[in-house]
């Protein structure tokens, strides 16, 4: 395992293992931050106009941000903190994390967890751990920072309540039963915080590659320093950091289970020459033995199902054999309808 990136960046220019292939490149043109990309205030008390807002930004996008959102101000700027301190602390009290493989612990990464088997690197840290059920996965959590347990813990009770609320309004914009998406359908959470160092050379690497979610739901937070990009319409576009506002992303399992009335956003990370970037990611995915396949009420003579349905468990072997291509994941069971 090589060392994490945020460990020696500064000593050097750009190792030719983080250099993308041309046509993956950035580059070294601006994306403009877009301020096309819906924001949503949770606060408007028209639930009808609320609905569709989500459901109109959910059809279009595939991303939006939500501003009002009830999640406490004290409680983004802990967990932020925590963050920030987490990776600023000496190697040797990280050290502990980079080679645990305990599916129930904490993993520290750089790159991917795929490193020394991938032929591109990606520039950035990763700290990934389930949050469900939270009695049991905190145990396994970090111990430094101190205050990280509870921190945390707050957080993702947090996105998690905040989730739930974007799905029970997306349930009414696609006309299907009221918590659909309770229990096994968004039973999973998983918390991943992306640290992207200064890059040396911006326009030749990535963060995170072109991809899709492959969930149910994401809340992010980005932080004030811009890095996500959707692609929309054969163009990149940046979603500008808003203060404290959380962005959504449709996973791909919510595109199949609407029978593709809302989509999923590519996107990718980029990074930067000055700032460093954290992002706070919290995935919300159905349970393994989850059954997926688009809502009954969505299924017409005219619109029939994309796909055979499939455990949410098989899904995952076929995108992480795929090198992480959802399309390519749900291909498979196209081919078996």
């Amino acid at each position: 395992m090589e060392k994490l990136i945020s460990s020696w960046y500064k000593d050097q220019s750009l190792p030719e293992s983080y250099i993308f292939p041309p046509d993956k490149r950035p580059g070294k043109f601006l994306v403009a931050r877009c301020n096309t990309i819906p924001v949503v205030d949770l606060g408007d008390y028209n639930r009808t106009d609320l609905v569709q807002q989500i459901f109109k930004a959910s059809q279009e996008f595939g991303v939006f941000q939500v501003v009002n959102h009830g999640v406490p101000e004290k409680v983004i700027s802990d967990t932020r903190s925590v963050f920030k301190e987490f990776f600023e602390m000496p190697a040797e009290d990280k050290a502990s994390l980079l080679h645990s493989e305990d599916p129930k612990g904490c993993k520290l990464i750089t790159s991917s967890s795929h490193h020394d088997r991938e032929k591109i690197h990606l520039w950035r840290d990763n700290l990934r751990h389930p949050c469900h059920p939270l009695e049991e996965c905190i145990k396994f959590w970090p111990e430094k920072p101190t205050a990280y347990r509870e921190v945390v813990s707050a957080y993702s009770i947090e996105a998690k309540k905040l989730g739930s609320r974007i799905l029970e309004l997306l349930c009414e914009g696609l006309g299907i039963d009221s918590g659909y998406f309770e229990d096994k359908l968004s039973e999973d959470l998983q918390l991943s915080v992306n640290y992207y160092p200064p890059c040396p050379n911006p326009s030749l690497t990535l963060g995170i590659p072109t991809h899709y979610d492959p969930n149910i739901l994401t809340v992010l937070h980005q932080g004030d320093v811009c890095g996500l990009q959707i692609l929309k319409d054969g163009e990149w576009i940046g979603v500008e950091p808003l203060p404290n506002a959380f962005v959504i992303n449709i996973g791909y399992q919510l595109q199949v289970i609407s029978n593709k009335k809302v989509k999923s956003a590519e996107h990718r990370a980029v990074t930067n020459s000055s700032d460093a970037r954290t992002s706070v990611v919290v995935f919300i995915y159905p349970s393994g033995d989850s059954i997926i396949e688009p809502a009954k009420a969505l299924v017409t003579a005219t619109d029939p199902p994309p796909c055979r349905a499939f455990q949410f468990k098989e899904f995952m072997v076929n995108f992480y054999s795929m090198g992480g291509k959802a399309d390519l994941a749900l291909q498979l069971f196209k081919q078996e309808a």
